[in-house]
C-alpha cells in the first residue's frame, strides 16, 4: 500500500485522486440530501453514472503507474480497448443537463448547482484519465502516438456519447447486445448523411472535447526548470 501511494505521488496523481474523491463525495451528498428533501428519487442514477465515470480514470491511473511492466503489446491492446469502451461515460454525464428543469419539492438553482456538480467530475475525470494514458503512450511510443490516441478517443468518445443519449446504449451492450451494437454503429459510419444528428453532433462535441482538453493537457504539463 505504501508503495502504491509513493507511485500515485511520483506521477503526480495522490493529491488530485483525493480531490477528485472528496468533490465526487460532494455530488453524491447533494443527490442524497435533494433525494431526502424532496422526497423524490429523481435523479438517483446520477450516482451510477458518476460510478461509471470515475472507472476509466482508476483503469488509466494504474495504467499509468504500471505499464512499464506489461511487455505484451497485446496486453496493452486489450486494456486499451475495455478504457476506451468505458472512456465515453465521462463526458457523458454534461448531458444530463437534459433533465434540468423546474420540478417540485426543490429550488431550481438547486438542481443546476448539483447537475453542474456531477457533469464537472465527470468531465474533469475523463480529461485526466485521457491525459495518463497520453502521457504512458508517448513515454513507450513516442509523441505523435500519444496524440494521435487521444484525438481518436476523444472523436469515438463524442460518437459514443450521442449513441448513449439519443440511442440509449450502453458500454455493456457490446457483451449483452453485440450483433445490434455494432450494427447502429456500422450503419451510421458508412451512411453518415442518412444520420444527421448522429454525425453533426459527434463533430459538435468532438471539436468542444479536443479543444478542452488541449487545454488541460498544456496547463498541466510539467513545466521545464529554467536553469
Amino acid at each position: 500500500m505504501r508503495t502504491f501511494i509513493q507511485n500515485l505521488k511520483a506521477n503526480n496523481r495522490f493529491g488530485i485522486s483525493i480531490v477528485l474523491a472528496l468533490s465526487c463525495m460532494l455530488s453524491t451528498a447533494l443527490q442524497l440530501f435533494r433525494m431526502y428533501y424532496s422526497g423524490y428519487d429523481t435523479f438517483i442514477f446520477f450516482n451510477f453514472n458518476l460510478f461509471l465515470a470515475a472507472l476509466p480514470y482508476c483503469i488509466s491511473t494504474l495504467f499509468l503507474l504500471y505499464y512499464k511492466r506489461i511487455r505484451s503489446v497485446f496486453l496493452i491492446i486489450i486494456i486499451l480497448s475495455i478504457w476506451l469502451l468505458l472512456f465515453p461515460n465521462s463526458p457523458y454525464i454534461v448531458t444530463d443537463f437534459f433533465h434540468l428543469e423546474q420540478r417540485p419539492g426543490i429550488p431550481y438553482w438547486y438542481d443546476l448547482g448539483m447537475i453542474f456538480s456531477f457533469a464537472w467530475n465527470g468531465l474533469l475525470m475523463g480529461f485526466i484519465s485521457l491525459y495518463d494514458i497520453q502521457t504512458a503512450l508517448q513515454r513507450r511510443f513516442g509523441l505523435f502516438k500519444g496524440w494521435a490516441f487521444s484525438i481518436i478517443s476523444l472523436v469515438l468518445g463524442s460518437f459514443g456519447i450521442y449513441l448513449g443519449r439519443y440511442e440509449r446504449l450502453n458500454s455493456w451492450d457490446v457483451i449483452t447486445n453485440p450483433v445490434g451494437l455494432l450494427f447502429d454503429i456500422t450503419d451510421r459510419f458508412i451512411h453518415p448523411i442518412s444520420h444527421p444528428r448522429t454525425t453533426l453532433m459527434t463533430i459538435l462535441f468532438s471539436v468542444v472535447l479536443i479543444l478542452g482538453y488541449a487545454a488541460i493537457a498544456v496547463l498541466i504539463k510539467p513545466k521545464q526548470t529554467e536553469k
